[in-house]
């Protein structure tokens, strides 16, 4: 049974948590790329499970917002993944998943500890097992237009992604097959000119160029608030 299918291409929206009206929202953009493509055909999908689709990076640059009452504007983190299995396959339990997390180098202790907490949350099993934190310098810029953006962590993680075109259907019968990992407020696929991860931790880097495998995104969350 194929995944329910949400997203097209050229188009945004799908809200997938609506904030409650009292709650100010920790918000931003959001940006993915895995292993394996999710705008594709059934056909290539069904040749790429269980093969690929097992490693994946996520990353998010908060805008405004605060969580656990640390405020984290202009901040970003970057999870980097590798899992068991592909990714999203409704058949196979990809988790548990090792992880390394990228916290901003601007960041102070405190806010590292809230960006780790705010990650993990929005990531839920993808990151739960993180074995290294690494910080450096991020850079993650959408450009102007929808699809078009560029991440760089220090020397650890480098994406890059364009529009897709009509030149990257392959069959004619392509759609968004795989949902993002994390939860978005919109989110549309991309194609990922380049894939990098040159860290250590997940005994695997690797150099992806060429797939029709990213998310480009934004995300809004209602932020936790400490009880204490």
């Amino acid at each position: 049974m194929r995944m329910i299918r949400f997203l097209m291409v050229g188009l945004c929206g799908l809200t997938l948590a609506a904030s409650p009206a009292w709650a100010a929202a920790i918000q931003g953009d959001y940006l993915e790329t895995r292993s394996a493509d999710i705008y594709t055909g059934p056909c290539v999908a069904n040749a790429e499970v269980g093969l690929v689709g097992d490693q994946a990076i996520v990353a998010w640059r908060i805008r405004e917002g605060a969580w656990n009452g640390v405020k984290l504007d202009g901040l970003s983190v970057v999870g980097v993944a590798k899992a068991s299995n592909t990714l999203g396959d409704p058949f196979h339990d990809p988790y548990p998943a090792k992880s390394v997390l990228i916290v901003d180098s601007k960041a102070t202790a405190e806010q590292r500890v809230a960006l780790q907490q705010f990650a993990q949350f929005m990531a839920q099993d993808l990151l739960k097992n993180i074995v290294k934190v690494e910080e450096a310098a991020i850079q993650l810029d959408m450009g102007s237009e929808h699809g078009v953006a560029r991440l760089v962590a220090g020397n650890l993680a480098k994406i890059e992604t364009r529009c897709l075109s009509e030149k990257d259907h392959l069959c004619g019968n392509e759609e968004v097959y795989y949902d993002p990992l994390t939860e978005v407020s919109h989110a549309m696929p991309a194609y990922a000119e380049t894939d990098e991860f040159s860290g250590s931790g997940l005994g695997v880097n690797w150099k992806v160029h060429g797939k029709r495998s990213a998310f480009v995104g934004s995300f809004s969350q209602v932020p936790l608030v400490s009880m204490n």
